[in-house]
């Protein structure tokens, strides 16, 4: 570590100052004496008591568990560290960490503080004295406090060193035995025995900068705020379990600047969509989790039962339909940011929770909705980046600063496959053995499994089976896919001038959908036959698989079709109220903070990822499970 080279070069300048009287904070300064009865305790005061208490006595060594490794020539290892873990078993460091909590108790200083009076984090230390000269000590009218975790430490003779960091970033602590000692006789040795890796520590003192530019506080008091009692893993080879990383991620956010670093890049994109609509005179709602029936989506719900109403409910797989009550009610620009839920697949583009951000603008149409997504998007790269919009994905360079590409799907799907006129092929008067065949040798040609194609309900849904199998993974630039095929876009306008068409686009980055916009639908009468006739697909396709499968032989768990679809009887009265027209927008915020930290993972981007749950007997520590 950079501290470490701090050795005794770095004293020859400023060793001089060891002896100056060292600045005492509030709380390191003698109190007046206790009466004789009274134990003197503090509880911020945990590596040293006040500088006229008695002196304590020297802590007992620890036994070393067995295989732990020696002391080192040329410098103590901490005790507890990562050397001493990865050759001894987890248990007997924590056996050994919590003897050392109960040393600190039983000389009342509490392992566990209340609260620490910090003066400066790590960040703003170093901007306040970016000036200061190696070697240089500053001269300081009141000594500072800092506190953080404690990342490394290396004892050298007569100095310690130990780097702490918090969440702004790092810095050292310059542990001088004369400072400590002078304070207190026998600090300097508690220092060394009882503070570990993994410790959250405070301490105050003057600010120095090593002979070496290392920037460090030069403690005259180091106090023990949290005493870890597992040890971090080692340094070398960090937190490599994968999985281990999502099912404890706690410890991979502690050891890993990158992990906090996608999550605060999410923070500032979630931020800069939120402000973009504010911006835009939209109010930001919520709507309910638990619905009676699941809509605004054809996707698989989580289940549940509410105890006290007796009755069956599903939660959300898309909060579509109650944000359009609202714009019924009245409400003309509404947007909400919140978890949606879908009992489906899990890969590395799919949770089963996640978080999107719909949005819905009255007298506004598809057209006005893709304005609004790039602006989106282009805010949200900005505020990641710093000022950019161009940023580089696993390799594939993207530009958010350029109008987006704008193509239907029949004519990238004719342009892919080779099909002369595919909005007639595809149209809805076309025949579906031929487009089911047609589509099928189209796949099979591309290299691409023609099984989706063949088993088409209708020539829309074969036509995006081809989009899907040849198109959709060569959209690496940001592109519009227009004009998606009304029997697959159930809540979404009839096209004003394609037919068969739906006034829907959905936006492809990086071979990957990451939004889905629509002129809302707003014809009661139309969308109640929709929704009718997407219940009745549904359940033709169930009874099929139930056909299909064994006599006796029950539904599995991954049959497409085997969950309830209903019509929300509800959202089609609202529509008899009247919709007014309605541009509708939703963006996939998980996948978009993917492509903006160039995450491999869409766990990478999630703070707590949901994972499985492993079996008795082979459970593994942590994890949302």
């Amino acid at each position: 570590m950079s501290s470490a080279g701090g050795g005794k070069g770095a004293t020859k300048r400023i060793a001089a100052d060891s002896a100056r009287t060292p600045l005492l904070c509030s709380t390191c300064r003698p109190p007046p004496p206790p009466p004789p009865s009274q134990p003197l305790t503090h509880p911020f005061h945990l590596l040293h008591t006040h500088s006229d208490a008695p002196p304590t006595t020297k802590p007992a060594k620890a036994p070393t568990p067995k295989g732990t490794a020696p002391k080192q020539k040329g410098g103590a290892a901490s005790a507890g560290a990562p050397a001493a873990a990865s050759s001894s078993s987890e248990a007997d460091v924590i056996a050994l960490r919590t003897g050392k909590a109960a040393t600190l108790r039983a000389a009342g200083r509490e392992p566990y503080a209340y609260s620490y009076a910090r003066t400066h984090t790590a960040a703003a230390l170093a901007a306040q004295h970016a000036d200061l000269a190696d070697g240089a000590v500053a001269d300081l009218p009141a000594p500072v406090s800092v506190a953080g975790r404690v990342m490394a430490r290396r004892v050298m003779g007569k100095l310690a060193f130990i780097k702490v960091a918090d969440e702004s970033g790092s810095l050292q602590l310059y542990v001088d035995r004369a400072a400590l000692d002078g304070v207190r006789e026998g600090a300097f040795a508690d220092v060394k025995a009882l503070v570990d890796v993994g410790d959250i520590v405070g301490a105050s003192g003057g600010v120095r900068r090593t002979e070496k530019g290392e920037l460090s506080v030069a403690a005259d008091c180091v106090t023990v705020l949290t005493k870890a009692l597992r040890p971090l893993p080692d340094k070398w080879h960090g937190l490599a379990d994968v999985e281990k990383r999502y099912r404890q991620r706690y410890v991979d956010l502690i050891v890993n600047p990158a992990s906090r670093a996608a999550l605060v890049a999410r923070a500032r994109m979630t931020g800069a969509i939120r402000r973009e609509l504010e911006g835009r005179g939209f109010l930001e709602v919520e709507t309910p989790v638990l619905e009676a029936s699941a809509g605004g989506a054809d996707a698989r719900p989580f289940t549940t039962f509410h105890n006290a109403l007796g009755q069956p409910y599903a939660l959300r797989i898309a909060p579509e339909l109650h944000l359009k009550r609202l714009v019924v009610g009245g409400f003309e620009r509404v947007f909400e940011i919140g978890r949606v839920f879908r009992n489906e697949g899990v890969s590395t583009r799919h949770n089963p929770e996640f978080t999107a951000v719909e949005c819905y603008q009255a007298y506004a149409d598809y057209g006005d909705m893709m304005d609004l997504a790039e602006d989106l998007i282009r805010a949200a790269a900005v505020a990641v980046t710093g000022g950019s919009t161009a940023v580089s994905y696993q390799g594939t360079p993207l530009d958010f600063g350029a109008p987006f590409r704008r193509a239907t799907m029949a004519s990238l799907v004719g342009g892919a496959a080779g099909i002369a006129s595919p909005e007639t092929v595809f149209g809805p008067d076309a025949d579906l053995g031929e487009a089911r065949a047609v589509a099928a040798a189209a796949l099979k040609a591309g290299g691409a499994n023609p099984a989706p194609a063949a088993s088409a309900p209708s020539p829309g849904h074969a036509l995006n089976a081809v989009f899907e199998g040849l198109v959709e993974p060569t959209l690496l630039a940001p592109t519009f896919v227009l004009d998606h095929p009304a029997s697959l876009s159930p809540l979404a306008k009839p096209h004003r001038s394609t037919p068969g068409a739906a006034e829907r686009f959905e936006l492809f980055v990086a071979g990957r959908e990451l939004a889905n916009a629509y002129s809302e639908a707003t014809d009661p009468v139309d969308q109640r036959a929709r929704l009718e006739a997407q219940v009745a697909r549904h359940a033709s396709a169930a009874a099929a698989a139930a056909a299909a499968r064994p006599a006796g032989t029950a539904a599995g768990s991954e049959d497409p079709d085997q969950y309830a679809v209903e019509v929300d009887a509800d959202f089609l009265a609202a529509l008899e109220y009247g919709l007014p027209p309605t541009g509708g927008l939703g963006i996939g915020l998980d996948r978009l903070a993917m492509l903006l930290t160039d995450a491999a993972s869409i766990r990478d981007v999630i703070a707590f990822p949901l994972m499985k749950r492993v079996v008795k007997g082979e459970q593994r520590e942590g994890g949302r499970e």
